[in-house]
């Protein structure tokens, strides 16, 4: 029977490496690395690069936040490490051009649901093809909300999405300064 797994916490708490220790219990080396981060930047192009030297040479990688359903559908591993969901929501905030001071509520709303519903695809999709599926996610709910309406936008879409996933999820962690916290 195949697993969904959460792994949350602030930037930099461990918890792509406790979603990489997951992969390795659960895949035992059969793993597929879905990598939604585009490189935009030198920073970006500098966690990438890290990210990707932690990886076990047997596991195949889908670069991209587009088409993971299908990627989990094609591949013969039998466990999925998605890092990250919020990452993957920023692409998809962007992947149109927006005016985020002037975005309507049912705008967002329909921004909203599309994202949550190519979330709910994916788990779908794990669960039908029997595939573990681990995926990685920042809790930004512990900040300030922010001044700008953009963030406010992402952070309220995030929030929902982590809250979606984790109500469909097997087991739910917490990453807090590298310790890791079983909350599901």
């Amino acid at each position: 029977m195949s697993k969904i797994v959460l792994v949350t916490g602030g930037s930099r708490s461990g918890k792509s490496v406790l979603a990489e220790n997951k992969a390795f219990e659960y895949g035992d080396g059969s793993v597929l690395y879905i990598a939604t981060a585009i490189a935009t930047d030198d920073d970006m192009k500098e966690r990438i690069r890290m990210h990707q030297e932690r990886r076990d040479a047997r596991w195949d990688t889908h670069e991209g936040f587009k088409d993971i359903s299908e990627a989990l559908k094609n591949t013969d591993k039998t466990t999925a490490l998605l890092d990250c969901i919020t990452v993957f929501i920023t692409n998809y905030m962007f992947d149109e051009e927006r005016d985020f001071d002037r975005i309507t509520k049912d705008e967002i709303h329909v921004l909203e649901d599309m994202i949550l519903e190519k979330l709910r695809e994916i788990i779908d999709t794990a669960r039908k093809e029997e595939k573990n599926l681990i995926m990685v996610t920042n809790e930004v709910g512990m900040c300030v909300v922010s001044p700008y309406r953009m963030s406010r936008i992402f952070s309220d879409i995030n929030g929902k999405a982590n809250e979606m996933l984790a109500s469909l999820s097997d087991e739910v962690y917490l990453s807090v300064c590298g310790i890791p916290m079983k909350l599901k």
